[in-house]
């Protein structure tokens, strides 16, 4: 194996993706909780990719803004590098992991203080076409 073909899949996309087609994105250190950020995403998990862009503008949780430009970045990544044509995809991972805890500290009654934690998220989706996902779940011809 040459030193470019290394290059060319990395761990991150066979861990994703394996030997399937598609592309991925992902945001780092946002500012907002895992758990606020994850009910967004559970939304648009399976869904076209036409279908989420519609229902990420108009969701009401300050997270939906994060997560569209989340997607927009991996449909373009999924056009411009593995040409994929970007009516046909389908959102098939959609995941929020846990980023690293600011600690703040709140000054509270009679000498105390109180802890104040600032989460933060690392958001992940992966887009592929409709006929890869569907023959991954088994529902394919």
């Amino acid at each position: 194996m040459s030193v470019t073909e290394r290059r060319r899949t990395s761990a991150r996309r066979e861990s994703l993706l394996g030997d399937q087609p598609g592309a991925f994105a992902t945001a780092r250190f946002v500012r907002i909780t895992p758990m606020k950020a994850r009910r967004v995403v559970d939304l648009v998990r399976g869904l076209p990719v036409d279908d989420a862009r519609v229902l990420l503008q108009f969701a009401p949780q300050a997270a939906a803004e994060t997560v569209l430009k989340v997607l927009e970045s991996a449909v373009a990544n999924a056009s411009t590098t593995e040409g994929l044509a970007a009516g046909d995809l389908v959102v098939s991972v959609a995941r929020v992991d846990e980023g690293p805890t600011m600690k703040r500290w709140r000054p509270r009654a009679q000498g105390r203080a109180t802890r104040i934690n600032k989460r933060t998220s690392h958001i992940t989706l992966v887009v592929q076409p409709a006929d890869a996902v569907a023959t991954k779940n088994g529902k394919g011809a």
